[in-house]
Order: C-alpha cells, then structure tokens, then sequence
C-alpha cells in the first residue's frame, strides 16, 4: 500500500476528472491524500481519500489575464507552506498534480518526490502548447514573469516544473490537438466518468434539449433568454442550466416548456438529451461523447474555442456562429446522421481508452519507477 498525494486547483473541471482515478487507487489498497479546497472535501471524502484542510474555495475567474496570474503568484506563496506542512508530517510516495495548478509544481519541488501529473483537457509538448490557446499573442508576461521567478527563487526552487513520470490525459488520443505527436508517457485514458448519483427525467414524448454554460464562465442572462424564446411553444423540453450567478428574473416571462435550474445532474440528463447547448468544457464533451449527444458548441473562453473547433472537426456537432439560426442548427445538428455515426466511433473511443482503471495503472507504474 502507497500513500499518493493529490493536489488540484479548487475548480470542477480539475477536481472532478480525477475522483474515479482516486476512488479505484482507494480500492486496490492504496491511502489518498488530496488537497483541493472546502468546497470539493464532501467528494473528495466520498471516493475513500482523505480530504486535506485548505483555506482557498472554488475558483472563479476575475479581473483580467493578467490580473489573475499575479494574484496566482501570491496565492502559491500562501498555499506552498501549508501543504508543504501537512506532506511533510505525513509524507506521500508519489505526488499527483493537476497540469493547470500553479502551487503544486512548486510544492512538488519542495518535497523531492516523484509526480504524476494529471490533464483534463489538451495535452501539451513541444509540437502543442496549451498555453498558446489561453494566452493572447499580444499579452507581455514581463511582470509575471518576474514575480514567478521571484516567487521560485524565495522557496528556493527551478521555475521549471519536475519532470513526471506519467502525464495522465483524461482524453481519447483522437481528440488530442496533435494526438499523433506524443510519447508513451502521456497516457490517454479517456474521461474518468462516475456513476451519477440523481435521477432526472424529462416529460414523456418530448425531445430533450440541454443547455448549459458549465460552471465557471455562465453569467450570460440574454443568451438563456434568447434560447428560451427561441424554442418556446415547441415540442421541445428545455433543461436549462443557468449557473448560481443569473437571476431567473431577468429572463423574463419562462415558456412553459423550459425547465430552468442552477444545476441539473448532467449525466442523467444526457442520457435522455436528443442535443445538447454547451460551452465546450473537455468533461462537458466527454460526457456528450459517451452518451453520443450531438453538441452545439458555444464557448465563452479561449480553450473552449478550441475544444469547439476540435469538436466540429471531428463531425460531432457544430460551432454556434448565430443565435438568430439557434432553433435551427439545433434541430439540423440533433437529425445528422453523419453526427450520430461519428459520436458511436468516438464513444468507442472513449470506452477502450480504459478509464479509471488505465489511469490507476499509471499511477501504479509511476510509483514503481516504470520509464
């Protein structure tokens, strides 16, 4: 049995990949220990690990670019010290961290232990940068540059990341922007999707539109708007979810056949959808693709964008370009043939790439020193 660390930013998208990953290390006897925030403890817990006390909470994003990567500086001197404590009183054999998590590199430095790093959207290496799709070409990084290297030098370690001895991508390979080009130590193990745990059901005899706008970026009260008019008196359902920031009352008078919520259990309501509005976050799409929902894809960030793009190149739905043709690319995008054929070979994608289990072996490999 290994003790494994854990570590993510406190948002959805990093946290929630890696739950089954953490709750099959849990069954084959290995102990968890995962920091990511108050608010994501009551998951955590429920996969068997052991839920670190942190003092930041979920991540929302504020302010500009630039901004947020300096407030990110200030946040890992914070945060380094704290969980450096808490690993070093009860040392891991192995630290996992989210790619997009800037104190746990830092924090990996700090306690000299080999890595495994964990990916929830596209991979990056030296023919494909992430970082080139979040971060504007006009955008100087002078500042930020300086405080990172200062901020490093002050806890006395490379800026540089550890090499890890895995990268855990939770992606087919087929949906990775230049898949072809990356070596055996990125391991594609496709979406690491739970069992959901509510129940939903729509009216019987209605075709199922969800809509959603994630988690993160979903402030968009005219978009829901514009699409609950666009489909009111139709024998369409609407299951929309509009987030925890919209006030319901600036939609207006809500047609009769939309159901408005802040949340809808997603899964579930997939397995009824005949098409789903997304803003094109990678678990988003996974979870699309494995119930083989076609996708209207209307991103609100850069990487989104891409996911989008990726998604209409793969013939698994369409990029929104006009809300005034809404109800129309719906009802074009949920009748394509050619849509529901590509989703059945991604879905099988999705299911031979290996899940959970894939990604505990990794891990598993990682610990016993495996190149």
């Amino acid at each position: 049995m290994a003790h494994i660390g854990f570590v993510a930013l406190p948002a959805a998208g990093h946290v929630n990949p890696t739950l089954p990953l953490v709750a099959e290390l849990v069954r084959r006897g290995h102990r968890v220990s995962y920091a990511a925030g108050a608010d994501h403890a009551e998951a955590i817990t429920a996969t068997g690990a052991t839920a670190l006390p942190a003092r930041t909470s979920s991540v929302r994003p504020t302010g500009s670019l630039h901004q947020m990567l300096l407030a990110g500086v200030e946040i890992c001197r914070a945060v380094v010290p704290v969980l450096e404590e808490v690993f070093q009183a009860d040392r891991p054999d192995l630290l996992c961290y989210d790619v997009l998590t800037p104190y746990a590199p830092l924090l990996a430095h700090r306690l000299g232990v080999p890595t495994v790093v964990t990916v929830p959207t596209h991979a990056s290496n030296d023919s494909f940068n992430l970082m080139t799709l979040l971060i504007p070409p006009d955008y100087d990084p002078t500042e930020y540059v300086a405080a990172r290297a200062k901020l490093a030098a002050d806890l006395g370690v490379p800026v540089e990341p550890p090499t890890p001895r895995r990268q855990i991508v939770f992606l087919p390979r087929r949906f990775q922007l230049a898949g072809d080009t990356f070596d055996d130590s990125y391991v594609f193990v496709g979406p690491t999707l739970d069992q959901p745990h509510e129940d939903w059901r729509p009216p019987a005899g209605r075709r199922v539109l969800f809509v959603s706008l994630g988690t993160v970026v979903n402030n968009r009260p005219d978009f829901f708007q514009a699409v609950a008019q666009a489909f009111a008196g139709t024998d369409w359902h609407i299951a929309m979810a509009v987030g925890d920031r919209v006030n319901p009352a600036l939609l207006g008078a809500v047609p009769a056949n939309v159901e408005l919520r802040p949340y809808f259990p997603q899964q579930n309501v997939l397995k009824y959808a005949t098409a789903f509005i997304t803003h094109a976050g990678m678990n988003s799409v996974m979870e699309a693709i494995a119930r083989q929902v076609p996708m209207i894809a209307y991103p609100q960030t850069p990487e989104q964008t891409a996911n989008a793009r990726q998604l209409a190149d793969l013939g698994l739905g369409r990029v929104l370009s006009d809300g005034a043709d809404l109800a129309v690319t719906v009802t074009e995008v949920a009748g394509s043939q050619h849509i529901r054929a590509n989703l059945a070979t991604m879905a099988d994608d999705l299911r031979n790439a290996g899940g959970a289990p894939a990604a505990a072996d990794a891990v598993e490999a990682a610990l016993a020193g495996a190149p």
